[in-house]
């Protein structure tokens, strides 16, 4: 297994229920790790520069400016100043979502009837009112353990088999970043029996990137986008 399979300093560890949020600070250098322990139906994650949150993840220009929408290892997450949050290190679930957005009150309710079914978006809001951020704050998410196909009519819809217990995607900070996690079933997701399962979220040092850095090193558009990350770390 390559380093980057295997933390090798541990700094924070713990386990997220299904149906609840969790945040913290990824420092620059650092990794975050989400893994699906029971066969995820989806986790909704929000990014921001923790040092401006007004900067944050931009799904748009994500897709964009990679030319895919299917996020994997090898892709970087960008903001909406054209710099880089995360970078993936490293995947064994293999798709994640960039369009589908995040659950609410309505689409529990469709899909689950009357009931305390927590979603996504109201999660989002009470993680980021610990940080002083609001409803305003709340950009089109990014989705873990997600496969979400694009069919012929422009529709989109769910397909089975992007995780399973054990997958895990890693995230390295390019920057200080606020995560922002929701561990609630994606809104496509077609079953109508609320079950989300838990997932193990896992921060570390990471290794430096090298000169052959696969995420660094993609695109001129990744290059440049590092480009911009770095300068805000210039002396």
């Amino acid at each position: 297994m390559s380093e980057h399979t295997e933390p090798v300093r541990v700094i924070w560890e713990e386990v997220v229920p299904g149906g609840a949020y969790w945040s913290r600070v990824i420092r620059r250098g650092t990794t975050l790790r989400v893994t699906d322990l029971e066969g995820s139906r989806g986790v909704a994650l929000l990014a921001y520069n923790a040092d401006n949150p007004i900067e944050r993840y931009n799904a748009a220009d994500t897709t964009k400016i990679q030319f895919r929408i299917f996020m994997s290892k090898g892709s970087v997450l960008y903001s909406d100043m054209g710099r880089v949050l995360f970078s993936i290190t490293e995947d064994t679930a293999r798709y994640h979502d960039t369009l589908g957005g995040c659950s609410n009150r309505a689409t529990n309710r469709a899909k689950y009837g009357e009931g305390d079914y927590p979603n996504a978006r109201d999660n989002f809001l009470l993680a980021l009112a610990k940080r002083d951020l609001g409803k305003k704050d709340i950009a089109p998410n990014f989705n873990l353990f997600a496969h979400v196909v694009v069919e012929a009519d422009g529709g989109l819809s769910w397909k089975e088999g992007a995780s399973r217990a054990g997958a895990f995607i890693d995230l390295r900070a390019e920057m200080n970043v606020l995560a922002v996690l929701a561990n609630c079933p994606h809104p496509l997701d077609p079953s109508s029996s609320y079950g989300p399962g838990a997932i193990r979220v896992t921060v570390w040092d990471s290794p430096p990137p090298g000169p052959e850095d696969l995420c660094r090193t993609g695109s001129a558009e990744a290059r440049r986008g590092f480009e911009n990350t770095d300068a805000l770390f210039v002396g």
